[in-house]
């Protein structure tokens, strides 16, 4: 069962020195504490990670800030040589046994979670945009020999396809992709002058 479908209780209980159970992990912070048994470890988002997590990773952040302050809350970089980086939170759940306010509102979030995967739509949608720019421009790179494109020609080509295809603009958690034949056709619906090596 996932920390979020508990009841508080339960989770702080389920969650304390949960990094004691990690396979293959050594947690150098745990000498640095008097109580490492009471703090828990949760990772946000790692080098692969989709626009969701990315996006889920800064809404936490944005939720944990507030205790970074009071040391409840440090935040864990951790690399590995094999897999690339990982990155999260060590929260204290417990505070001389009661449960801190620092793992109550990460419980919170993960409550939110369990009942829909985005914790910030707005920003969900604007790095699903920013996504979408950079892969035109990715696409783009063959056709930029056969077309002058005009400052801005993203913008233009991101609403033409929003009222004729939006299936080349349709997300998989990294952005809409259209294919080259997509790009061309909104480039010449959109009458982008054709070089002349055309």
């Amino acid at each position: 069962m996932l920390i979020g479908e508990m009841k508080l209780e339960d989770a702080a209980k389920e969650a304390a020195g949960n990094w004691q159970f990690f396979d293959c992990f050594s947690w150098h912070r745990s000498s640095e504490l008097q109580d490492p048994e009471n703090w828990a470890i949760f990772y946000t988002n790692h080098r692969d990670s989709g626009l969701i997590d990315q996006s889920n990773a800064g809404a936490i952040a944005l939720a944990l800030e507030p205790f970074l302050k009071n040391n409840d809350v440090v935040e864990e970089h951790h690399n590995h040589w094999a897999v690339g980086w990982i990155d999260g939170y060590s929260i204290r759940v417990y505070r001389r046994g009661h449960i801190t306010r620092a793992f109550r509102k990460y419980h919170e979030l993960a409550q939110r979670l369990t009942d829909y995967p985005i914790l910030d739509e707005e920003d969900y949608c604007n790095r699903e945009y920013k996504a979408t720019i950079e892969n035109l421009a990715d696409v783009a790179w063959k056709l930029k020999n056969e077309f002058e494109l005009p400052k801005g020609w993203e913008q233009a080509v991101y609403d033409w396809f929003s009222n004729h295809d939006c299936s080349a603009i349709e997300s998989s958690d990294r952005g809409g992709y259209p294919s080259e034949d997509q790009l061309r056709a909104a480039f010449e619906a959109l009458e982008f002058r054709q070089t002349e090596l055309v």
